[in-house]
């Protein structure tokens, strides 16, 4: 199964390289059951892209903790020229079938990630040549092995989106994709991130154990002025944490300060980088001393 979670930016609607997109509205003819002769085959050949919200189904769903279902479900890549981190669901070892495929179809099938329940749907995020509003469409893929294609069923994409719950998927990565969205559009004019930023994105995209961690910790909001109501809620609701990282992303990559700085924390935190810069220098300078003390006393 092929990811189709796409975001297609910079490109003008009359574009060949746009696909045809479909409306909500528009009807499509298709069913997948177990009784159908390509049963699991999209599941045996997979590259699904996750989301922030696909990644906290998961984790509670297998009951880890984020770093060990990233170390036992995923693998990572860079989702642009800059180097964006991005993850996708890691395949069997050895093979490309999904760790979560049975002969009696997805194990977590409650919980599967978005692109799984789009399939063979496509949720297309489009924004117009000199526009700041993206639209959303959706386009439908064919692949040879897929037989639903063929059933007597017919439904709107919007039918199809209820029947297999991607509304609440689409709500709550929303902001993430249009945080995506814009740096594409942006292209080269914002230049590669900091490595600091990147390491930002991918904590506050896919670690939300460690994110968790970070935004709740005596530095972090000695840093910035968050409500008492969001303190707690970023200490007890991984959900609530979640939809923080998308908007303390746009804040750091793009400068859209929703999240007030305490006075003088800037200030102060230059200090503390600058101590601990000198810190490292005497330590180095004394490591220093240490080594050529120890060659003379080896040389005499």
């Amino acid at each position: 199964m092929v990811s189709l979670m796409s975001d297609k930016s910079d490109i003008p609607y009359q574009s060949p390289l746009v696909p045809n997109l479909l409306a909500e509205s528009d009807l499509i003819q298709f069913r997948c059951h177990k009784g159908i002769a390509c049963f699991n085959e999209c599941c045996r050949n997979i590259d699904i892209t996750l989301t922030p919200y696909d990644l906290l189904r998961l984790k509670q769903r297998l009951e880890l903790s984020s770093k060990e279902l990233l170390n036992q479900y995923t693998l990572p890549f860079e989702m642009d020229a800059h180097g964006t981190p991005g993850v996708k669901l890691k395949p069997v070892e050895g093979g490309t079938a999904c760790q979560f495929m049975t002969e009696d179809g997805c194990s977590v099938y409650e919980d599967r990630p978005t692109a799984c329940r789009y399939y063979p749907l496509g949720l297309m995020s489009i924004r117009k040549s000199g526009e700041y509003s993206d639209e959303q469409g959706f386009a439908l893929v064919k692949e040879d092995h897929c037989l639903g294609h063929n059933e007597d069923r017919t439904l709107t994409i919007q039918e199809y989106r209820e029947e297999q719950g991607v509304e609440e998927y689409d709500e709550l990565t929303r902001e993430w994709r249009r945080l995506i969205l814009k740096k594409k559009s942006a292209g080269p004019s914002i230049g590669k991130p900091p490595e600091m930023s990147l390491q930002l994105f991918f904590m506050a995209s896919y670690n939300v154990d460690q994110f968790q961690q970070f935004v709740t910790s005596e530095q972090f909001l000695g840093t910035y002025q968050l409500e008492p109501d969001l303190i707690e809620s970023l200490k007890t609701d991984q959900l609530e944490v979640i939809k923080f990282g998308a908007r303390l992303l746009k804040q750091v990559l793009f400068g859209e300060i929703t999240i007030e700085v305490v006075s003088g924390a800037t200030e102060k935190r230059v200090q503390r980088q600058k101590a601990r810069a000198e810190e490292l220098r005497e330590l180095a300078r004394k490591q220093a001393e240490a080594d050529t003390k120890a060659a003379e006393g080896k040389g005499s």
